[in-house]
């Protein structure tokens, strides 16, 4: 190999490097954004995993119920398919249970808030207001009704939702 060809190749690799280092600078510099292409996965989150998350708080002001906020925007395929699910929670457990639908294409700055990286997100919630769990992707109702009973939530009717 020639000299020319020597000095060429380093220059390349100088090149790259400074564009990896000044893609993740910007990386570093641009605000948390929940992924555009909706998720249908099924991965779960605990509270055990949510220490990278910025501008994340784990409680929310009390509202002396359970409350399960479900994060996403009405155009995301997962996301209509929540929809209903979410409507027949907010009927059948009314006083019991309190859910809520963010749509955070609409709105950027809740997905800032609770530190939302895929839509849809699920966060539940105790009657303090403390975050229990959190799960990304699609959860069907039977699974949410798991996780509250996992958690001691009774979301019978005439039970004051204490948890255990």
């Amino acid at each position: 190999m020639n000299k020319a060809m020597k000095i060429l190749i380093i220059i390349a690799l100088v090149v790259v490097v400074g564009i990896v280092i000044a893609v993740k600078q910007q990386d570093k510099s641009s605000n948390l954004k929940p992924d555009a292409t909706a998720s249908l996965n099924t991965n779960t989150t605990t509270n055990n995993n949510l220490k990278d998350l910025e501008n994340t708080s784990n409680t929310e002001k009390p509202s002396n119920l359970p409350r399960l906020v479900d994060l996403g925007a009405d155009k995301c395929i997962p996301c209509k398919m929540m929809a209903p699910l979410l409507e027949e929670l907010k009927a059948e457990y009314t006083g019991r249970l309190k859910v809520e639908f963010i749509d955070v294409w609409k709105n950027p700055d809740e997905a800032n808030k609770y530190g939302i990286k895929i839509i849809p997100t699920q966060i539940f919630y105790d009657a303090s207001g403390k975050e229990l769990f959190r799960h990304e992707g699609f959860f069907s109702k039977e699974d949410i009704l798991s996780k509250w009973k996992e958690f001691g939530v009774n979301l019978a009717k005439g039970t004051n939702n204490e948890t255990n």
